[in-house]
């Protein structure tokens, strides 16, 4: 699979969502990162590989990187797009037009979705499923609304992006929905207050892509893969209490949530 994660201060978000997704069970990852991080991501990943993409001068993709980024996927079976990679112009350009020309699964993530901003309707254009990852301020820019609204009928907002995207639509936050296209919705019983802190979303992203990659329908891995994010949520604070886990505890307890789940099934 491929991840197309960070920009300047953001490297973090890249190995976060690397990490996440070599815990998910995908064989190969590969993090596509602008040219002048290269080096210093690189050096962070131990089991993923890296790319060097065209940058801007503030160090984040620019739509010079479209071609190469487009061409790495057709040695993928699935994409991740978003954490960390700034809303720079050139940046914004470069989703649109990835979103556009990708034909393999795609999760579109943070900055992802802030860069295709109040028009998802051009995520309808994507020539394969896509999965949409909002926390609610993200959802309020996409509809458009206030933060407000869209709490206030989590389920509502959920479906209504989900039918205008076309694909499927993760509205995190406590007791995180799943809607579909189809108008079908579901709330995920996992997660606790932990994993509101910086990170943990590059890591669901990062499960996300992982699942796809190995073959899963958008709407069975998004499912799966809330499901096993907050359950592995739910034992770093067990370990790390809510108060004191981060991230990388979600990642370290991935493998006791596989556990958990396979002994149930």
């Amino acid at each position: 699979m491929l991840i197309l994660a960070g920009s300047q201060g953001f490297t973090g978000a890249a190995k976060l969502a690397a990490e996440a997704a070599g815990r998910s069970g995908v064989g190969l990852v590969t993090v596509g990162v602008p040219g002048t991080l290269a080096d210093c991501v690189a050096a962070s990943l131990l089991e993923a590989m890296s790319l060097s993409l065209p940058d801007t001068l503030q160090e984040s993709f620019s739509t010079a990187a479209v071609a190469q980024a487009l061409d790495a996927t057709q040695t993928r079976d699935a994409v991740v797009l978003g954490p960390g990679i700034s809303q720079h112009a050139d940046t914004r350009r470069f989703v649109h037009d990835f979103v556009a020309g990708c034909t393999v699964p795609l999760v579109l993530d943070a900055d992802g979705l802030n860069c295709i901003g109040p028009a998802p309707g051009a995520v309808a254009l994507a020539k394969a499923p896509v999965i949409l990852t909002p926390h609610p301020g993200e959802m309020a820019r996409l509809l458009n609304c206030s933060v407000e609204q869209v709490q206030r009928d989590r389920e509502a907002a959920a479906r209504l992006l989900a039918s205008v995207c076309g694909g499927v639509t993760i509205l995190k936050g406590s007791g995180t929905v799943v809607a579909d296209a189809s108008g079908a919705c579901w709330i995920n019983p996992t997660g606790n207050s932990g994993l509101a802190k910086g990170g943990t979303g590059d890591v669901l992203a990062g499960i996300l892509g992982g699942l796809l990659a190995q073959g899963m329908d958008a709407c069975a891995a998004s499912r799966l893969a809330v499901y096993l994010h907050g359950l592995a949520g739910d034992f770093a604070a067990r370990e790390r209490t809510e108060r004191g886990m981060i991230a990388r505890d979600v990642i370290a307890a991935l493998p006791a949530a596989w556990r958990e789940l396979e002994r149930t099934r």
